[in-house]
């Protein structure tokens, strides 16, 4: 059973729903997560947003195409990704935006892929750019505010993650899967069976089926309408609290209506050390380049 949490009840770490909390860290891997002061009436305006930009003519979204930057950043075709090698690539288009660095900045250098320079299609969607900057700064406010709940669960210091999240490696993305094709067979998904591979996942959706969970009871439907927000925990986490976060795994399949969600990976900084106590060493930085190299379809050509 996937638990639906009020946001307020943690700030106020009311004990019964830091409890629920602690059971889906450890045994579901995901939550609904409600009244976190992000309304319906804004999620929407966000979805239209994206919306709007994947209905453009294909000549623009080319423009701001990541294969030909080779980067992570601005609109992916259909097919750009393939997060489960057993499967064909996703048949989904993307467009990705991230934290950016400050010019000068010590990790602008060694941290190419993670902070990568965002691209807009301004002169396509003048409006575009504000919205969904303002969208990444509050989600990201969001996640952070339940981390501090996690943080009060799993170690009892709510401000353990304050310093690893300072420079986070967010990555704000629309994803755009439309109806399910009439060849698409066995192999073929919106996106494929996965595990996330970074901390904590903030997913806003237009309502639309086609996101199910990998749970004891089989392939579990899960969707909710904008203004809740599905969260699930990735590898990262799994890794770095040894075990104490669960990261479970997930699809979309596709139906016969389209559908528009809008994750945010929400990552620590680049030189945090993810590695369970008496281990060696692990930036997260260096994991999570690794995991994007091996999961789009043109850094993967790029590392070949």
């Amino acid at each position: 059973m996937i638990p639906t949490l009020d946001l307020f009840a943690l700030d106020a770490r009311n004990l019964a729903e830091l409890s629920a909390l602690e059971n889906a860290l450890r045994e579901t891997g995901f939550l609904v997560l409600d009244n976190t002061g992000l309304t319906t009436q804004r999620v929407e305006e966000v979805l239209a947003a994206y919306r709007a930009f994947f209905h453009l003519p294909l000549a623009q979204k080319s423009a701001i195409d990541m294969a030909r930057t080779g980067g992570n950043r601005g609109w992916g075709a259909s097919g750009s990704e393939q997060v489960n090698p057993q499967a064909n690539p996703d048949y989904k288009e993307v467009f990705d935006c991230g934290v950016e660095l400050r010019s000068g900045h010590p990790l602008s250098d060694i941290a190419p892929t993670v902070h990568a320079p965002n691209l807009w299609p301004d002169a396509a969607l003048p409006g575009f750019r504000p919205v969904i900057e303002a969208y990444q700064r509050d989600a990201m406010a969001v996640a952070m505010r339940l981390l501090r709940a996690m943080a009060a669960v799993i170690g009892g210091d709510e401000t353990r993650f304050d310093t690893a999240f300072a420079t986070p490696m967010a990555l704000l993305r629309g994803n755009f899967y439309p109806a399910r094709p009439d060849w698409a067979g066995a192999a073929d998904f919106g996106i494929a069976p996965h595990t996330d591979y970074g901390c904590l996942t903030l997913l806003a959706t237009d309502g639309a089926p086609g996101l199910e969970v990998d749970t004891a009871q089989g392939w579990q439907p899960l969707s909710v309408p904008p203004g809740q927000f599905v969260v699930n925990f990735g590898e990262m986490f799994a890794l770095w609290s040894d075990g104490a976060v669960r990261a479970t795994p997930h699809r979309v399949i596709g139906t016969a209506q389209e559908r528009v969600s809008v994750p945010l990976f929400f990552n620590p900084s680049y030189s945090c050390n993810i590695a369970p106590e008496g281990s060696e060493a692990l930036l997260a930085g260096e994991y999570l380049s690794r995991r994007f190299e091996e999961t789009y379809v043109h850094l993967k050509l790029k590392s070949a």
